[in-house]
């Protein structure tokens, strides 16, 4: 699988280019080694044959091409090869005129914290745990200057490729398949560190919030969404076996806890931005991520609760900064 390297442009005199570049060509053996890559492939080399400077990264619903740029029949073509790529879990993307809607309405996790983070505009931004890029591409569209985002999925890896493959103008962001443990250590480089997702899949806690800090400049913003309990400020859920299905879940705390943890580990200006119960209309099943999705996690007698009896997901997003 082709890439580029125009998008290193951006960090060209820093002092993590080197390690960029050295990851950037691992990569290519990491996505050969998956089983599925050469279905995979294929279908990114039938999506190359698509391009525009049609792009509105502003958006809920990213728009990469205009619809009136496709015939009936290319948009079949085009849906089919992106079907090819499923599960579409996060997103919405509006593809020449081909809606992807993605298992998480991930437009609205954005809505939730877009207005309230310091502005992007100019800065260098990391995305730890980014799935397909979705929250990647809104970071451009919100001006950031370059963008790296990291997730050890490979079909993730793909469909972020496939779709920044078919814009004429260069996408200065890229993803890479490694795990937050595979950053070098105190790289002290981005202005913001986004931590969404990943935190209660994390059976040290403390270490991750250490690991972001020493990720950030001097001064640099954290912005972390993780699950939540309500309850008072010292209380933590440990699930005892899964929670909402999911088996790697370790520590769910209240959203105060939380706050008294970055500040223990060394971050001023702790806020919670955000405390939102996730609902069916931005979690489920569809044409496009047909597995079990939120609707199957939760008990059906009563939706406060997970299937195991546990609370039902209630998610925090949290901002702090790095001391200058």
């Amino acid at each position: 699988m082709n890439q580029t390297n125009d998008w290193l442009a951006a960090v060209n005199d820093s002092s993590i280019h080197p390690w960029l570049d050295e990851q950037l060509s691992q990569s290519t053996k990491t996505f050969q080694a998956h089983g599925d890559y050469p279905r995979w492939n294929q279908a990114f080399e039938e999506l190359s044959a698509y391009n525009t400077d049609h792009i509105d990264l502003s958006q809920a619903f990213i728009q990469i091409g205009d619809a009136r740029q496709l015939n009936d029949g290319q948009k079949r073509l085009l849906k089919q090869s992106l079907l090819n790529l499923s599960p579409w879990r996060k997103g919405p993307f509006d593809i020449f005129g081909v809606n992807i809607d993605s298992e998480w309405r991930s437009d609205k996790k954005w809505q939730r914290l877009s207005d309230k983070i310091t502005p992007l505009k100019g800065r260098h931004v990391l995305d730890i745990g980014c799935g397909n890029g979705y929250h990647i591409f809104r970071m451009l569209g919100a001006e950031a200057k370059w963008v790296l985002g990291i997730d050890p999925n490979v079909l993730f890896n793909i469909q972020f490729n496939a779709l920044s493959q078919m814009c004429t103008e260069t996408i200065k962001a890229n993803i890479l398949p490694i795990g937050i443990d595979q950053l070098p250590d105190k790289l002290n480089f981005f202005d913001t560190v986004f931590s969404m997702g990943v935190f209660y899949h994390r059976r040290s806690p403390i270490d991750h919030l250490y690991k972001l800090f020493s990720c950030l400049r001097p001064g640099g913003e954290l912005v972390l969404e993780t699950l939540v309990i309500d309850g008072p400020e010292k209380e933590l859920l440990l699930p005892e076996s899964r929670y909402a299905k999911m088996r790697n879940v370790w520590f769910i705390p209240t959203a105060l806890a939380l706050k008294n943890w970055l500040q223990r580990c060394g971050y001023i200006n702790v806020n919670v931005i955000n405390v939102s119960t996730t609902g069916l209309d931005e979690q489920r099943s569809t044409d496009w991520m047909k597995f079990e999705s939120l609707p199957d996690f939760l008990d059906p007698e009563d939706l406060s609760k997970t299937i195991e009896g546990y609370p039902s997901p209630i998610r925090a997003i949290l901002t702090a900064q790095r001391p200058v």
